[in-house]
């Protein structure tokens, strides 16, 4: 008998019976419910039609020569093709036996002959929906587990699967790569025990222990794993646990060799180490080519107490030659001499603070007393420039933290061009110095000349090295001040005000506050300004 089938493909049904009449019945009862119709009068057709076309639904009498109905369900059911279809038993048997039987090799439903149209069309819908779902299940199940698989063979970084005690349940090729074996050989292998050295002295320590057993998440970075041949390498790890309704089954491991990137840093930190060292070279360049512009006059600043030291001392001794000296007022020149010598220590003392180099780290600082020290340091500027120089310090201004010399060296470098750039325009006005706080975390200090202002490209190069606006300057102020006051964590910058010249401000952070840097601060008040 040969097969027949519906305009309708949709789900197949197979009608296997070898009586004619009983075949005939079956499809004309199904032939416009829209199935595709198979037909077979024996078991061993039936099993190649349905290795051939996987039905839905498969109406199979049991009592059959050669081979009966139970045997063919048993191979239906053995053969991964066919597993699924939903076998539906027709037979004039009615006994319980025959029916658990039945069931009992897979069978889905039992149909009594004589059977009734409605009953055989009801049944035959049912389970062809059933079947029909659960394929279309399977289908999107595979389909997902193969879109994982790809995701995680494509992830670089390592991924275990382990259970509650450690055993390796599932990993990626990419851990496969980092451990050095196949996959299958790091399956069931423990995970302590394979990649931590002490794992048989004490595991509870170990990274993802308390995962697995307690169900606590973990992330640890630079921690030694060995590879299946015994070598180790630095790696960066995060557990999670592994739960199923609320039941922890073990935990997921992801990790990865982190030697390279350990490697980078450290040659990072190496390269800012250099970057700070020549820094500070040039930063004492910087102070040494201030200094020597400024040796003249600090020699005329110490020469100046030691004359007055030597007048004072010959009219001490005069005075001493007498036959009755006044002995007060000879108190009173000794006086003399000794505050002229505090002086002349106190001018060098600047000078040897200055020109040394800073000492490694930060330190807590008064902004009043630096500013005010830094004047002091300028007189002489202020002399060779016929100006002057007005320090304000708002009330409330909290102390910063920073390197004393390098803040001293940006103050007096933006304190003496302003006195300059004041003299060139030929005007007698002094040089205004201020501080004030900005925002909890910062202090902003700066400094205004009444000079002839700044070129209209000086966003583009005042801060760049080698680029000066004087006959006779190097241009490394100004990019020396940039980088000193970037590695306090502040910012400079400046603006030009209103009724000429120029300000020139530099921001530091305030001691004890944590926070975002100063630089954060500075921007956010040019953009409101």
């Amino acid at each position: 008998m040969t097969e027949a089938v519906s305009d309708n493909s949709e789900v197949t049904v197979l009608l296997v019976d070898d009586n004619p009449q009983n075949l005939k019945v079956l499809y004309e009862t199904l032939k416009d419910k829209g199935y595709r119709l198979l037909i077979a009068n024996e078991g061993e057709k039936a099993l190649d039609l349905a290795s051939r076309h996987q039905p839905e639904v498969i109406l199979l009498d049991i009592m059959m020569p050669e081979m009966d109905g139970y045997e063919v369900c048993s191979r239906l059911k053995s053969d991964p093709q066919t597993a699924d279809c939903a076998v539906v038993f027709l037979s004039a048997l009615d006994d319980l036996q025959a029916k658990v039987k039945g069931f009992s090799l897979g069978g889905a439903d039992y149909i009594s002959k004589p059977f009734q149209s409605q009953e055989v069309i009801a049944r035959v819908k049912t389970h062809a929906q059933v079947i029909r779902l659960e394929r279309e299940l399977q289908a999107r199940n595979r389909e997902l587990q193969g879109d994982q698989t790809r995701i995680l063979n494509s992830i670089s970084e390592g991924i275990y699967g382990l259970d509650e005690h450690g055993v390796i349940e599932f990993a990626n090729p990419a851990a496969a790569q980092i451990m050095g074996c196949p996959v299958e050989e790091l399956i069931g292998r423990n995970f302590f025990e394979t990649h931590f050295a002490t794992a048989c002295e004490n595991t509870d320590g170990l990274p993802a222990h308390a995962t697995c057993r307690k169900g606590v998440a973990e992330n640890q970075r630079n921690i030694r794993m060995t590879r299946v041949d015994g070598s180790c390498f630095p790696a960066e790890y995060r557990s999670t646990p592994k739960l199923d309704g609320g039941e922890l089954h073990g935990a997921v491991v992801v990790f990865r060799d982190v030697t390279v990137e350990l490697e980078n840093e450290a040659e990072l930190e190496a390269t800012r180490a250099l970057v700070q060292e020549q820094r500070d070279q040039l930063a004492h360049a910087s102070r040494l080519t201030t200094m020597g512009e400024m040796a003249a006059g600090f020699a005329h600043e110490i020469n100046q107490p030691l004359t007055a030291i030597t007048n004072y001392a010959r009219v001490s001794k005069r005075m001493m030659g007498k036959e009755s000296p006044d002995l007060a007022l000879l108190g009173e020149t000794l006086d003399k001499i000794e505050a002229q010598s505090h002086r002349a220590s106190e001018i060098i003392r600047r000078i040897r603070s200055f020109m040394k180099k800073p000492a490694t780290g930060k330190e807590v600082i008064s902004v009043a007393a630096m500013l005010e020290d830094t004047r002091q340091f300028a007189e002489v500027d202020m002399r060779n420039n016929e100006g002057g120089i007005e320090v304000s310090v708002a009330d409330g201004v909290p102390d910063v933290l920073a390197d004393p010399i390098q803040v001293q060296q940006v103050a007096l470098n933006l304190i003496r061009n302003a006195l300059e750039a004041t003299r060139s325009a030929g005007t007698a006005a002094p040089v205004e110095v201020s501080a004030q706080p900005v925002g909890p975390q910062c202090v902003r200090i700066q400094v205004r000349d009444h000079g002839i202002g700044l070129p209209d490209d000086a966003e583009e190069k005042l801060f760049l090295p080698f680029y000066t606006t004087k006959s006779e300057g190097m241009g490394i102020g100004l990019a020396t001040c940039q980088s000193l006051i970037q590695a306090q964590g502040g910012e400079i910058g400046f603006e030009r005000p209103e009724g000429g010249g120029a300000l020139f401000f530099f921001t530091l952070p305030v001691t004890g506050v944590d926070g975002g840097s100063c630089a954060d601060v500075t921007e956010s008040r040019e953009a409101q300004s």
